[in-house]
């Protein structure tokens, strides 16, 4: 329970987040990729903000703790590092986010605007989840490194 409750206060406030600098917004994130038009950097500073909280928040942890709060152990890292399927995975990724201004994490709290094209969005992800687990497996499983 207290994981739940732990998972649902931190989406909480990266909802909060996300709602806060505006990148609920596809207009702003679509404007940060023209680069020739009407360029709009929010979101680099967006993104480097979390990741200097996030470099911050892996160095307490992992500098202090031997075991995380609320499971028995840190999951191991995964094996292979860079391979094919995620550098795909990332592809596909981005080219969605550039289409549609949208990522899941910004998505999510938009829903709450009541906006059909994020309803849309949403349910696009949702179908390419269940699309992209039937199609894993169907294929071999990748080589062990």
């Amino acid at each position: 329970m207290k994981r739940i409750v732990s998972a649902l206060l931190i989406g909480i406030v990266f909802g909060l987040g996300i709602t806060v600098s505006g990148m609920i917004n596809p207009a702003k994130v679509l404007n940060f990729f023209d680069l020739a038009g009407n360029w709009d950097p929010s979101l680099a500073f967006v993104m480097g903000g979390g990741l200097v909280t996030a470099l911050i928040g892996y160095r307490l942890v992992f500098g202090r703790l031997k075991t995380p709060v609320f499971a028995p152990a840190f999951p191991p890292s995964p094996a292979g590092g860079i391979d094919a399927r995620l550098v795909g995975g990332a592809a596909v990724f981005g080219i969605g986010w550039g289409i549609a201004g949208f990522c899941p994490g910004g998505a999510i709290p938009a829903l709450g605007l009541l906006n059909a094209q994020t309803f849309i969005f949403v349910a696009a992800v949702i179908a390419g989840i269940v699309a992209g687990r039937a199609i894993k497996s169907r294929l071999p499983a990748p080589a062990p490194a």
